[in-house]
């Protein structure tokens, strides 16, 4: 059985610009929230992180579905 280490380091503010900087780019944030989020030797704090940007995403995602639907559904009832 291994033992997973907890790696508890503090993340600068340069490294937090970096991350923020990554996360605004289409595509390649969502990839790296997975990989920060679920990575292996990441500190845990951006770990978490990551995790709630994923959860903030799905959210978003949620919405904009129903947000999406609803305004479809207004527009074919107005056409009709």
């Amino acid at each position: 059985m291994e033992l997973e280490v907890q790696n508890n380091e503090v993340i600068t503010t340069k490294e937090w610009i970096i991350m923020m900087l990554i996360v605004s780019i289409p595509v390649v944030n969502i990839i790296m929230l997975f990989m920060w989020g679920f990575g292996g030797n990441v500190p845990k704090t951006k770990a978490n992180w990551a995790k709630a940007g994923l959860i903030f995403l799905a959210i978003g995602i949620v919405f904009g579905m129903l947000f999406f639907g609803t305004m479809s559904a207004a527009m074919f009832s107005a056409m009709s």
